[in-house]
């Protein structure tokens, strides 16, 4: 399958964000398209619940439209959702027909505060998802998290358990966590979960509250690195060999090797 990936630049301009996304879709050929974290919104906690909206809103309908006028699967990034007196960090994937067929709120939110770096605290605006989220396409079954949520391999560990052969992160790393953990994370979960592994970034902007690393990638169950983005927008497509998942997994039996008589992971 043919996965593009939209490293896009994100503005303070919700509808300029949107038409630009479509646009940048519009232009390339793949199967599957995904948007980075927080597409249509800047990464700031004064924006998040403003820029927000319901599900089946603007941006919502954009991007069914998009995926049904293109007639690919397109995995949304993330925007913010509002719910009642909730915003949640939201990813939705569509597929050929422009019907939505997952959703995922992030899991884990970004509370962080390193020293001489990077502070950010998203428990200020947004509310945590409750659901590990995978779904079916015509390659295979895929688990869906955000940027944050990729740091806990309890719930990747999850989602390949239910079947997920390729797992898909929209994220926004940042830079001091950026150089530091995005690739190593990215090779990580592929290795240990023996699937591909897909990170996809907004474009650098010097000039933002809160400034992406960008460089997204995408990672082979031996934990090759399959392509590279640099900082700034890009659109990257990159062939994903489905059969390459049971190949290493029959070369190097980690999954079916653990010891379940000794020790569990499961979902509550």
């Amino acid at each position: 399958m043919k996965l593009a990936q939209i490293q896009m630049q994100v503005t303070d301009n919700k509808t300029l964000n949107l038409w630009h996304a479509a646009e940048l879709i519009q232009q390339v050929e793949a199967d599957m398209v995904i948007l980075p974290e927080m597409f249509c919104c800047p990464y700031d906690n004064g924006c998040f619940r403003a820029y927000g909206e319901e599900e089946g809103g603007a941006a919502w309908d954009i991007l069914s439209r998009t995926a049904r006028d293109k007639g690919i699967w397109l995995v949304g990034g993330s925007l913010p959702e509002l719910e009642g007196d909730r915003v949640y960090n939201t990813s939705y994937v569509f597929d050929p027909e422009g019907r939505q067929v997952a959703k995922h709120r992030k899991m884990h939110l970004f509370d962080i505060d390193v020293a001489g770096g990077q502070s950010f605290r998203e428990s200020a605006t947004l509310s945590p998802g409750e659901q590990v989220t995978v779904f079916d396409t015509p390659w295979g079954r895929m688990g869906l998290c955000i940027c944050f949520d990729l740091r806990f391999e309890e719930l990747c560990r999850l989602m390949v358990l239910e079947g997920a052969r390729v797992l898909l992160a929209p994220a926004a790393f940042n830079m001091t966590t950026g150089p530091a953990h995005w690739e190593l994370l990215l090779r990580q979960r592929a290795v240990d979960n023996q699937c591909f592994t897909v990170g996809t970034s907004p474009a650098r902007d010097e000039w933002a509250s809160y400034v992406a690393w960008g460089h997204s990638m995408v990672c082979d169950p031996w934990g090759t690195v399959l392509h590279r983005c640099d900082a700034g927008e890009e659109v990257a497509v990159t062939e994903l060999e489905l059969s390459r998942v049971d190949e290493v997994r029959r070369q190097l039996p980690i999954l079916s090797a653990r010891r379940t008589d000794v020790y569990e992971l499961r979902k509550k």
